[in-house]
Order: C-alpha cells, then sequence, then structure tokens
C-alpha cells in the first residue's frame, strides 16, 4: 500500500520512437488517422504517449509468449463482473489524456509490485489486487479515500465525488485485474466507476505504445 501512496519513485521512460521537438515530425505509425500521440501525466510530469516508429520491431520479452499454464494462466472472460465496462486501447488512451490529466480518473496496475516495477504504462499506480483482497474496513477506507470517496458524518460511505479507475493486468491470460476489480465491488466501489482493460500489458506492447519503468528509492 506504502508503494502508491507516499513511494518516492524513480521514472525512466522507454520512449515509444523518435520524437522530433522542431515540430516537423513525420509520424509514420500513428494511434489513429487522427491521433499521431497522446500527453497524460506520469509521477507528476508530461510526458508523450504514441507507437515505436520502426516499422519492423518485434517484441522479445515475456510478452511474446503465447502459452502458459492453465491454470493459474487462463483466458479470461470478457465481462470481468456484471456492470463493469470493457475498454480497449483508444478508450483508454482517451482516459489517459483526459481523466487523468483532470484528476477525475486513476489508471491502476493491479498487478503484483515486481510486475509494475519492472515496466508499466505511464500514468499508472500500483495498487496490487492482493492488498485490496486482504483489506481491512479500515484500510479499504484509506484506499478508498485516496480514490476520491467521502465519509459522511454519520460514517457512511460517500463516493458521488469517487474517481473512476481504469484497470489493468498483464493480459486476456491474467486474473489479477479480475480479482482486483471483484474485491473493490465486495468492499462497495460502484461498479460504473470502474472500467476494465481487458487486453492489458501484453495488448498495449502489441501495438508498441509508450511504456514506463518505476523504481522504489529505498531510504
Amino acid at each position: 500500500m506504502r508503494v502508491f501512496i507516499v513511494s518516492l519513485i524513480f521514472c525512466s521512460i522507454v520512449l515509444a520512437g523518435k520524437v522530433d521537438r522542431g515540430g516537423s515530425e513525420d509520424i509514420i505509425v500513428k494511434i489513429t488517422d487522427n491521433m499521431p500521440y497522446i500527453y497524460t501525466k506520469d509521477s507528476g510530469k508530461k510526458i508523450r504517449v504514441q507507437r515505436i516508429q520502426d516499422t519492423s520491431n518485434r517484441l522479445t520479452d515475456d510478452y511474446a509468449k503465447t502459452s502458459r499454464p492453465c491454470p493459474p494462466f487462463c483466458i479470461q472472460p470478457t465481462e470481468v463482473a456484471e456492470g463493469v465496462k470493457n475498454i480497449e486501447e483508444i478508450e483508454l488512451l482517451k482516459f489517459m489524456e483526459n481523466d487523468v490529466v483532470n484528476g477525475k480518473g486513476v489508471l491502476v496496475d493491479a498487478r503484483l509490485k515486481s510486475w509494475y516495477e519492472l515496466e508499466t504504462i505511464p500514468s499508472a499506480i500500483n495498487i496490487p489486487f492482493t492488498i485490496i483482497q486482504k483489506a481491512s474496513k479500515l484500510k479499504t477506507e484509506k484506499i478508498f479515500k485516496l480514490l476520491g470517496m467521502r465519509v459522511k458524518r454519520d460514517g457512511s460511505w460517500d463516493f458521488s465525488k469517487a474517481k473512476r479507475l481504469a484497470v489493468f493486468c498483464n493480459g486476456v491470460w491474467c486474473g489479477q485485474s479480475s480479482h482486483f476489480i471483484n474485491a473493490m465491488i465486495k468492499h462497495g466501489y460502484p461498479k460504473d466507476k470502474i472500467l476494465y482493460y481487458r487486453s492489458g500489458f501484453q495488448g498495449w506492447k502489441l501495438l508498441g505504445l509508450t511504456t514506463v519503468v518505476h523504481k522504489e528509492i529505498k531510504k
């Protein structure tokens, strides 16, 4: 829990392609015909998100792998929970560009800390699914308050100002998002404020989109 609340983070940006700061950019690989790139915030800094411009680029890391033992790495259903909307890359990019930048939304990497530190999507904070699964009511309240929930005078929880969450994990074969989302719903977080990016980090990397590396600075 400390990682996403008070950690000092060193951010190393993995650049997606060549960026010409002179304003005469030649973007060969756009996101869409009308969207060459977007800007969002990561660790308080403005960051540009675009696709890798090398058209011969291929995945060579773990995310190039097609098959893993199931269980536990089983294909997840399209509907992770009733009432939770699914999104893909375009919707997520617009969420990062608008909701995250304007402070109305939070991109949640629900994977374990080790995955998050290795590489993640820009603007994501890490709330490992295990934390919310095991959280007491007091700890849940603290987490929810960080996400915009307010406690009324009578002690009840008010989610009217709670932030929208876009949640992801490793990919369609990863259940960490499902565990996180269902635990959040169990604790009372509104379903209509949760978005599920099912394709996850593998889908993100497959499209050659910008990634970042986060490392906690230990004192």
